[in-house]
């Protein structure tokens, strides 16, 4: 399973880059090969200053060697060995009316002293983040997602949309990071679901990327704004940023185990603004998004 979901993820990269560098037009991915010392490492692809994108990465890794003892804690056990693979992409556009996107679509196994696999799962998701609320963006980014999870089961959508708004969540400012989408975590084998059922139904999800969000970045990126749509867009980014390094896990988990620090990163936007107590006008369009923000919507009974 671990060979066969790490080729899928180096096809699917190959996949979204290309798309992606489709919808810039100018710009075009540079590729950083890393390797991790203690077992592993990976192909970071980032796109910067291009027409659409001001900064993305689209990376893949994989990982192996002694569970660092962080990962112990977590998973409350001994020493033991693990294998761990997936797909990481953020893209920032330029435009604030084009919304942030972030998805992510990961395998993990841990072995016993003989090299028997004891624990393994699956986990992923995407998520969009608008600065400017367009509700038919919302609506099809959702239905993209619903439609993916129909496949394989019609509990998947509401349980994992729903999973998405509690774990994108801004705690310390009581408001989602975006409009949400899909997260998953712990996909084991059950009476219902066997890991290749579990397999297809995360490449599933992966597949319907490039369908959630092309045509949102087609339809919103030559839009015109103006200074002040832009101020907005970097205070937002400012909220984006404080979740990704206060409660993200992936991150938080990357910098206490000696992670690529520059892949990390690699999630944070270019040009961010931290105001001090900004509100947004009443009535606005700033304050159309934030009442989203504070009250997630089920976008497809909203329509």
């Amino acid at each position: 399973m671990k060979d066969k979901f790490f080729a899928y993820i180096q096809n699917l990269q190959d996949q979204i880059c290309t798309g992606l560098e489709t919808v810039d037009g100018t710009a075009k991915f540079r590729e950083d090969l890393w390797k991790r010392p203690e077992g592993g490492g990976g192909r970071t692809r980032v796109i910067e200053n291009g027409a659409v994108f001001e900064k993305g990465g689209v990376n893949i890794s994989a990982v192996h060697g002694k569970l660092p003892e962080a990962m112990q804690k977590m998973f409350n056990v001994g020493e033991a060995d693990f294998f761990a693979c997936g797909l990481s992409l953020v893209l920032h556009p330029k435009n604030p009316m084009t919304p942030t996107v972030h998805a992510n679509w990961r395998y993990f196994e841990m072995y016993d002293e003989t090299g028997k696999v004891i624990e393994q799962w699956f986990g992923g998701g995407q998520d969009l983040t608008p600065y400017y609320l367009f509700e038919e963006d919302a609506l099809h980014f959702h239905q993209t997602c619903k439609t993916a999870c129909d496949k394989h089961n019609p509990e998947f959508y509401p349980k994992y949309k729903k999973q998405c708004d509690g774990y994108f969540w801004n705690a310390h400012r009581n408001e989602a990071r975006g409009i949400g989408g899909l997260f998953f975590d712990y996909c084991k084998a059950n009476e219902t679901m066997s890991m290749e059922d579990w397999y297809n139904f995360v490449t599933e999800v992966g597949n319907s990327f490039l369908e959630a969000y092309v045509p949102i970045a087609e339809r919103r990126k030559n839009l015109e704004y103006t200074t002040e749509n832009r101020t907005w867009q970097e205070i937002r980014r400012g909220r984006y940023v404080e979740f990704n390094l206060v409660h993200d896990k992936g991150t938080l988990f990357g910098l206490k185990t000696n992670g690529r620090i520059e892949s990390i990163l690699m999630s944070l936007p270019p040009h961010v603004q931290w105001v001090y107590d900004h509100h947004a006008a009443a009535g606005s369009d700033e304050e159309k998004l934030i009442q989203v923000l504070e009250n997630p919507v089920d976008w497809i009974l909203a329509q």
